[in-house]
């Protein structure tokens, strides 16, 4: 009987003990780093977008896991729904991701020092096509409808000049930004939307030949993509300090480190949900994004 009243203060430390474990293996849970299809396939993705994760699991002392989601739509759905808590996401997947769950973006990537990017049409030198009114009774494709500069933009611009285009294409299509350059360039598709970056790139990795590919139409300019949190991690404010210090180290550290970024990609900078608010506007006049 006098062991039990012994035994008391040893039971609540033992039980003491593991609430601390507990409490920091909650800690050390690996983040869920979603990143989108950036690259032309899953692979070619992770393996680019590995280093940074590598370096922000350093820089925030907790394991990272890194996955290629790889729709826009899809990686804004896995940033609201919780199975991602950080997302390097076109600027309409976090908008409407931020809509759906109030994930919040902490900065945006700099593409040759610059947050912004455009959306463009293209098409191949026999199309005959030169503006957008040439593309009437044409094939077009879309990226899929979670992509800004694929989907959101050209949709807008063509509601602002009267274009149904589900009327006005004989032919209309929703595909990857990829397919899209690949296809228009082989005389497959008479014209598409993209964005200058991915062009750029699949022209100086040689998917694609330069005078194989004509612009007809570009937009203003565009917040670049966001990195974004789940509306519970933006409720710590230290962790969202520390991942945004992590990120602003990135530039600094590609002078020594060229692979933690893609080519022409050269850091982040701090942002907020207004700096996206053109897009938000764009979504809002389509009817793509309801009021709140």
């Amino acid at each position: 009987m006098t062991l039990v009243p012994r035994l008391k203060p040893l039971l609540a430390a033992v039980g003491l003990s593991l609430l601390t474990l507990s409490a920091s293996a909650q800690q050390l849970a690996p983040l869920k780093f979603g990143v989108g299809l950036f690259q032309p396939d899953k692979e070619r993705n992770d393996a680019t977008y590995r280093p940074l994760a590598q370096h922000l699991a350093a820089a925030l002392g907790r394991p990272v896991e890194l996955r290629t989601v790889d729709s826009w739509e899809g990686l804004a759905k896995s940033l609201a729904n919780g199975e991602t808590d950080i997302g390097l996401l076109g600027p309409w997947g976090y908008v409407l991701a931020h809509q759906s769950a109030k994930a919040q973006v902490v900065s945006t990537i700099l593409y040759d020092g610059k947050p912004e990017y455009f959306a463009i049409m293209v098409t191949h030198p026999e199309s005959g096509i030169n503006n957008v009114a040439d593309l009437k009774g044409r094939t077009f494709a879309f990226g899929d409808k979670g992509s800004t500069s694929g989907y959101l933009i050209p949709l807008h611009f063509f509601m602002s000049q009267g274009i149904d285009p589900d009327k006005y294409f004989s032919k209309l299509l929703y595909t990857k930004h990829q397919a899209i350059e690949t296809q228009v360039v082989a005389g497959q598709l008479d014209a598409g939307a993209d964005y200058n970056r991915n062009r750029n790139a699949m022209i100086e990795q040689g998917l694609i030949k330069a005078e194989r590919s004509k612009i007809i139409w570009q937009s203003a300019p565009l917040p670049n993509d966001a990195v974004a949190v789940s509306e519970a991690l933006f409720k710590d404010k230290a962790f969202v300090g520390k991942l945004q210090t992590a990120l602003e180290a990135v530039g600094p550290l590609l002078k020594t480190q060229a692979n933690l970024l893609p080519a022409h990609y050269t850091g982040f900078v701090n942002s907020d949900n207004a700096f996206y608010k053109p897009i938000r506007d764009a979504g809002l006049a389509t009817g793509k994004l309801a009021p709140k």
